[in-house]
């Protein structure tokens, strides 16, 4: 329970750079990122009564491979303006700016969200909505942080800031992940609507060089993102 108290705790403190060591299962870091599922790759213990069976190993430390790409850059960007429908508790109209020249990548197991890759497939924004609108954007970032601690070690899952913003009650999420040998860098914005609760979630995943830029575009989306909802047909 300690661990699960964890979430909450980090919205009333300072805390950064904190590296979370999570177990096996639990929430997968896909849903944010790239759609892989990664096993902590623990090998069982030896039965009792069997002195000959070898001890476990530890995994070797996983290596991390720079990726020198080009930054991303914010000035380059020219935004285009996307409709799209998605499907969860309610049917969702969303309409919003995301860059012009990333392409539309439509998940194959769920209609929940869409996302836009950028040519490269380095970069993307996922925009997710059609849930029920029923609680903080806080509560929502707290939520995402007791899951993410379920992630194996092995992605070497780091919490870098979060933040509520006090005049739109948005609330947002950077963190860093290791999903095989590159380090990436996710910002997740829970988005209020003018009652203050949470009505889309939309993250952007790049490279550490492209920070600021994939801040401008988590900017142009959530700043120009609108939703009407209906019932299910």
């Amino acid at each position: 329970m300690a661990g699960r108290r964890l979430g909450r705790a980090l919205l009333g403190s300072g805390l950064l750079g904190v590296t979370l060591l999570g177990g096996a299962g639990g929430y997968g870091l896909g849903l944010l990122t790239t759609g892989e599922q990664a096993s902590a790759g623990t090998a069982a213990a030896p039965l009792a009564g069997s002195p000959s069976a070898p001890a476990t190993a530890t995994p070797s430390p996983k290596t991390i491979l720079p990726d020198d790409s080009e930054p991303l850059q914010a000035k380059d960007i020219r935004y285009k303006v996307r409709s799209f429908t998605v499907r969860g508790a309610l049917q969702s109209a969303v309409s919003l700016r995301v860059p012009g020249d990333w392409e539309l990548s439509l998940p194959p197991d769920t209609k929940k969200y869409v996302r836009y890759n950028e040519p490269a497939h380095k970069r993307w924004i996922r925009i997710e909505a059609g849930f029920t609108v029923q609680r903080s954007p806080a509560l929502s970032m707290a939520a995402r942080i007791d899951l993410l601690q379920d992630l194996p070690a092995s992605q070497m899952l780091t919490i870098r800031s979060h933040s509520v913003d006090p005049k739109t009650q948005d609330a947002t999420l950077l963190y860093s992940y290791v999903p095989e040998h590159t380090l990436r860098y996710v910002i997740v914005r829970w988005v209020a609507n003018p009652a203050g609760l949470c009505h889309f979630e939309i993250a952007v995943t790049g490279l550490p060089q492209d920070k600021a830029a994939l801040e401008d575009v988590l900017d142009h989306a959530a700043e120009s993102a609108t939703r009407s909802d209906s019932r299910l047909n």
